[in-house]
């Protein structure tokens, strides 16, 4: 069965240039990204059947990329001049 990748361009399709501009200048979001990126191939590899993994180590790397995402998205949020979600207001 073939698993669809999660990249970054596809959820956030609006946010490309910002993303391509934040991986030159940022070096911290370029890290994040790029783990985020190493970590969805994982996911697919294993769920395609190339890679072998248990289930628990599975959704533990499942849960580190939405963790990862999330942060991605909070930092493309204050990039763009928006709130990023933590202070409430």
């Amino acid at each position: 069965m073939h698993v669809e990748h999660h990249p970054l361009t596809r959820d956030f399709p609006e946010k490309r240039e910002q993303l391509q501009l934040l991986r030159q200048q940022d070096p911290a979001f370029a890290r994040k990204a790029e783990q985020y990126e190493a970590l969805d191939k994982q996911i697919c590899r294993v769920e395609d059947g190339v890679e072998t993994l248990d289930g628990d180590a599975l959704s533990a790397l499942k849960l580190e990329r939405v963790t990862l995402k999330d942060a991605i998205a909070r930092d493309l949020k204050r990039a763009s001049g928006s709130c990023c979600g933590g202070c409430c207001g």
